[in-house]
């Protein structure tokens, strides 16, 4: 005679059979396995069975032909009283019912849906949402700009040799491990695609300034994962943020409210584990005192927010797409990114970062630095009369010919996504308005910024 097992999150109770309890079969084999008692109360009491010889055909029977799986089903017999006890094992694929799939947890049987169930199947079947093959896009439709970007990058970290990058794109790719059988997987496509929204709606960079609730500007970044990750930390420091200016001796010195390291990190790893199949974009919100990095994604089973600011393995949502980023430099393989991001907020003295999980979003929250909060527009930096005429495209070349006297026309073109006949007739407005001038030849010169003081009327430039 077998003693029924103390109640736990891997036993039921039931007083007699029912097929519906054919969903809790399959929830026990989708997670830590179980057992079923029929012919028990649900504190265990044994109360008895009727036709138990049927049962120990037609239970079987249905969990094989609903199932799928085989379990142990067994006649145990206590105080006279014969009861059935089902052993349920858990299962390295999934197992559904009807088309449905159940997991146990705790004590209660849940029906996984949406990116739940994305993520148990994932889980399951050890495959990848980026794994999947995209058989409308070849290797001929990928973007040059992305190739030059990773070759770029890749060689510039170090992660790639020259030899490694001077192939053709299809056998680069395949180096990459991002083809399966000739085809492009979703990695492949997401980041070299000139305009992956075409496959995944909703896979871009949205930006936003705020004020309170009032939303005072904003900028969509669109492209190929790796044209993202080349431009939205640059528009962030040049159109976004002001630096506080402070000089030691001679040297000025920038300090800027949030450190890049640790945003350029937090911007990397949402493009990397962001759930793309929701369709909704990468979301940076930007206020005086605080940014928010948010993406939809889901946290590998049992990690909480918590879990993300200690020690913890390398999982990323994306493998594929992680170890591209990884190729070129832009981020570490040990789960190291979290930390890095608290270092750098350490090194800049601000506030550690917040990571804060709604459901199927995970956020990360940065509080800016009291000490290099700068709440003055950067139109300031001319006159006003000046700064009235400008458009947007003529303020941000102005703000990177602060950052990068130095910048070629063709560097300008890239960064803003404009024609170079567009940054040469910009420049020339900026010039004619006597906001710039350049020192030297094309080739080796450089732009003096000139900068009227607001108390002193003083001219002076910046060069770096």
């Amino acid at each position: 005679m077998t003693d029924i097992l103390a109640e736990n999150q891997n036993t039921e109770w039931k007083e007699t059979w029912r097929d519906e309890y054919l969903k809790w079969i399959c929830g026990f084999a989708n997670a830590q396995g179980g057992r079923i008692y029929i012919g028990t109360k649900d504190d265990g009491t044994v109360v008895g069975i009727k036709d138990s010889k049927r049962l120990l055909e037609d239970i079987p029977n249905k969990i094989q032909n609903k199932l799928g799986i085989v379990a142990d089903v067994n006649l145990l017999t206590k105080a006279g009283m014969e009861y059935i006890e089902i052993v349920v094992n858990p299962w390295s694929f999934p197992v559904s019912y009807n088309g449905e799939y159940h997991y146990r947890s705790g004590s209660t049987k849940q029906q996984l849906r949406g990116n739940a169930l994305t993520n148990f199947l994932i889980a399951k079947t050890g495959l990848k949402w980026d794994a999947a093959v995209v058989s409308n896009i070849s290797v001929n439709d990928l973007d040059k700009e992305s190739f030059d970007i990773f070759r770029r990058e890749a060689l510039r970290s170090g992660r790639m040799t020259k030899d490694d990058l001077d192939i053709p794109d299809e056998e680069l790719l395949d180096k990459l491990e991002l083809l399966s059988d000739g085809k492009l997987k979703r990695a492949g496509v997401l980041c070299f695609y000139r305009n992956p929204e075409k496959v995944i709606g909703g896979c871009y960079v949205k930006i936003g300034k705020f004020e309170g609730s009032e939303l005072l500007y904003q900028d969509e970044v669109h492209g190929s994962l790796l044209i993202m990750a080349d431009r939205v930390i640059d528009l962030i420091y040049l159109k976004y943020l002001k630096a506080a200016i402070t000089y030691y001796k001679e040297t000025r010195v920038e300090t800027y409210p949030f450190a890049r390291e640790a945003v350029r990190e937090a911007v990397f790893n949402a493009l990397i584990h962001c759930n793309w199949a929701d369709n909704v974009p990468v979301q940076i919100r930007i206020e005086d005192d605080a940014m928010y990095i948010s993406n939809s994604s889901l946290l590998p089973f049992g990690w909480t927010a918590e879990t993300l600011l200690e020690t913890h393995a390398s999982k990323p949502y994306n493998p594929d797409i992680a170890r591209v980023f990884y190729r070129a430099g832009y981020i570490e393989s040990w789960g190291r990114g979290i930390q890095k991001i608290c270092d750098a907020c350490k090194d800049l003295g601000a506030e550690l970062p917040e990571y804060i999980v709604h459901g199927e979003d995970i956020m990360v929250k940065f509080t800016a630095l009291e000490s290099a909060k700068v709440t003055e527009k950067v139109t300031e930096k001319v006159t006003e009369k000046v700064t009235e005429k400008w458009d947007d495209v003529e303020q941000q070349i102005f703000d990177i010919l602060i950052k990068i006297p130095e910048v070629t026309y063709m560097e300008l073109s890239r960064k803003l996504n404009v024609s170079r006949k567009t940054v040469s007739q910009k420049i020339k407005r900026l010039k004619e308005e006597g906001a710039i001038v350049r020192i030297g030849s094309d080739k080796k010169g450089y732009w003096k910024i000139i900068d009227f003081d607001r108390n002193h009327e003083e001219e002076t430039s910046w060069i770096k």
